[in-house]
């Protein structure tokens, strides 16, 4: 078996707040560690929440700023971290989900690509234009955020790169959860990994966020769920899993890329 422990900071958010979010972050992550957890995943800008207009404020280099903070709460507790933060790169901001190991290593790297219309995003922030995947301790994996749930297209790269893991951090509206609820164990499915996907709870600038994070199989089982409140769930992983169902149904196999090339659009 090769297992990995999970463990999804559904959290609230104070906006604009690094430092008192910053602190209960830190606290899910001693929890986390007491109950097992290899890795944990915290919500889309977990550090400052969707105060935009402050953004540039906020931002910060990959190596300095709530990301060295992050970096050296990961070391403290010698759990991986994952999270998504306002990054400051060449007179730009993105927001940028990073995997730190457990000795505070940044693992991999992932500036959203697909900007979110509907909280203003795009007015504010810069969209990247990789989407790598990385090989961390227990094999490769990648990143996403939130809006990315939606493009298909992102996903199937992820899967045909060799990814059996995604994490999702995500600031996720309560109004369209049923989105959320549908698309996660869909793109599980269909691309035959394992999503560990962390939304946050709470109101802000007049937003309810859905929660709901959960840890779903290749096979569409969703291992833990929560609900709209607060919580640390936590889970473990078989990882091999991925090559089981990969062989039970074998879609890649079956793909007809040939076909779909005269489509593309």
């Amino acid at each position: 078996m090769n297992t990995l422990t999970i463990a999804l900071a559904q959290m609230d958010l104070a906006l604009g707040e690094p430092t008192r979010n910053l602190a209960t972050v830190r606290a899910h992550l001693a929890e986390a560690k007491a109950r097992g957890a290899d890795v944990i995943v915290l919500p889309e800008l977990w550090s400052s929440a969707y105060d935009l207009a402050r953004a540039a404020a906020h931002a910060s280099a990959l190596d300095d700023g709530m990301f060295a903070a992050i970096a050296d709460a990961a070391r403290e507790h010698q759990i991986a971290v994952v999270g998504s933060l306002l990054e400051a790169k060449e007179g730009r901001v993105y927001n940028t989900a990073t995997l730190h190991d457990a000795r505070g290593e940044r693992v991999g790297v992932y500036r959203k690509l697909h900007l979110v219309p509907m909280l203003d995003e795009d007015k504010f922030l810069a969209a990247g234009d990789e989407a790598p995947v990385f090989d961390a301790r227990w094999g490769k994996g990648a990143l996403a955020v939130c809006y990315d749930l939606r493009f298909p297209e992102l996903w199937r790269h992820y899967a045909l790169a060799g990814a059996r893991l995604v994490f999702l951090p995500a600031e996720w509206p309560q109004k369209r959860i049923a989105h959320w609820r549908a698309l996660v164990p869909a793109r599980a499915i269909e691309n035959q990994l394992f999503i560990a996907a962390c939304n946050r709870v709470g109101t802000s600038k007049g937003e309810t966020f859905g929660g709901n994070s959960m840890i779903v199989n290749p096979w569409g089982e969703v291992l833990v769920q929560g609900d709209d409140r607060a919580a640390l769930l936590v889970a473990p992983i078989d990882l091999d899993r991925v090559d089981e169902v990969r062989q039970r149904v074998p879609v890649f196999r079956d793909r007809r890329a040939e076909v779909y090339a005269k489509w593309r659009g």
